[in-house]
């Protein structure tokens, strides 16, 4: 692989990432993405639009086995912190419990339909280690036996409950930094928005990673024509997720659903937005990074030359996710 292809590109200049995007010829996925998909392919692994929902769940616990041994932290406990409907299992993991630090929700992907806590502890570990933070990582309600907008009320009532016993958790006066990724990503963002101008809980930063922002039927982003096929997550699967997590009933316009779709972006948190440029979803995050800048939010995006979807699970198979960690973790202390 080039230099260019390893190295991630970090710019607060959003315009300077969307001309890159634009004025080249479709991206070629890197080395690590062909190859994985390739090994995929070998073993007849099927995409998440061809499975039943219990079997895509099934399959995508297997991403541990594309990630490294698990890292120690010095204290990791499962709560219970307060949904929507009742109580919700979280874990936190807290690299100096003898200080006051400064706490990241996590909210994790998988479509609104998979994922879990379980599948994403390895990430939150690394997270955790390289920011210096208390991290609360959330297992709100799943689609489709829990459709919009179940699964982001479970995320904005875990969100104020963490911020109300925040002391309880070790944290300090920082507040609190809202990250997912994907699926994540979208309930981050959209949780980011119902919570402007809400006394007693501050957000301080919304960090999203390729995140899920626009409904895929009817979208004509650039990026879902040139990367409709992958690799790792296809036009296809997008709308299989999409229509789990709506429903016949859910309404895609709804800015809950879709944050880019919000009619006001002014007095939000400063953004941290990932996009990975292989990516059907890339676009959308360029998009709204360009959206929050011109609402006068602080933004810095970071692009991921040749990778795909989702590589930062998996860091046995991608330098780029460790690369990643890096940067996450420069971001979250002004390092």
């Amino acid at each position: 692989m080039t230099e260019l292809q390893q190295t991630a590109i970090s710019s607060k200049r959003v315009e300077d990432i969307v001309e890159r995007v634009r004025d080249s010829t479709p991206a070629k996925p890197n080395q690590e993405a062909v190859r994985l998909a390739e090994k995929f392919k070998s073993h007849g692994i099927k995409p998440y639009s061809q499975l039943s929902v219990i079997e895509a769940r099934l399959a995508l616990e297997e991403v541990t086995r594309l990630q490294m041994p698990e890292q120690p932290v010095a204290s990791v406990k499962d709560i219970l912190v307060l949904g929507a409907a009742g109580e919700l299992p979280a874990r936190v993991y807290n690299p100096d419990p003898e200080r006051a630090l400064p706490v990241i929700v996590y909210l994790h992907g998988g479509g609104w339909v998979l994922g879990s806590v379980a599948v994403a502890d390895r990430p939150c570990r690394r997270l955790c280690l390289e920011s210096g933070c208390i991290v609360v990582s959330v297992e709100y309600r799943r689609a489709p036996e829990t459709r919009f907008p179940g699964p982001l009320e479970d995320c904005l009532a875990a969100v104020r409950w963490i911020s109300a016993h925040a002391g309880e958790l070790g944290a300090g006066s920082d507040g609190l930094t809202l990250m997912g990724d994907s699926a994540g990503g979208n309930l981050a963002a959209a949780v980011t928005q119902s919570l402007k101008g809400e006394e007693g809980v501050r957000v301080a930063r919304q960090l999203l990673l390729y995140p899920c922002l626009y409904p895929a039927r009817g979208t004509d982003f650039s990026s879902y024509r040139q990367h409709a096929g992958g690799p790792l997550m296809t036009d296809g699967e997008m709308e299989w997720f999409w229509n789990h997590y709506l429903g016949e009933t859910g309404d895609e316009r709804d800015p809950r659903a879709a944050p880019l779709l919000a009619a006001d972006f002014s007095g939000l948190p400063p953004a941290t937005i990932v996009v990975a440029e292989v990516d059907v979803l890339r676009d959308e995050g360029l998009t709204y990074a360009q959206k929050l800048k011109s609402a006068g939010v602080p933004v810095n995006v970071i692009l991921f030359p040749g990778a795909p979807h989702g590589f930062w699970w998996m860091d046995a198979a991608f330098g780029q996710a460790r690369e990643l960690d890096r940067l996450l973790g420069s971001e979250l202390t002004g390092n």
